[in-house]
């Protein structure tokens, strides 16, 4: 089992969220713990080789993988996302 942890700027992002997807995360954050063995994860492309996203409904989720560690760098709706 892989060990989830928020960089302090998704943990802020993740402050900000509405209740309802909230939650949702959370799940994303659970399913990310059975890493590699996680459905839905995408690789990402250009400058971001190495890293993967996640998708909950509109909202992404950002991270990268380091040993037995899951990094989450970013909570983003999709449209502010790779903005950044």
């Amino acid at each position: 089992m892989a060990n989830v942890v928020l960089t302090p700027a998704a943990q802020e992002q993740m402050n900000r969220l509405p209740g309802g997807m909230l939650r949702r995360i959370n799940d994303v954050f659970f399913r990310l713990e059975k890493w590699p063995e996680v459905s839905g994860a995408k690789p990402m492309r250009k400058e971001l080789v190495g890293h993967f996203r996640i998708r909950s409904g509109a909202w992404r989720v950002l991270f990268r993988v380091k040993g037995e560690t899951v990094i989450v760098w970013q909570i983003d709706n999709r449209r502010d996302v790779y903005d950044n």
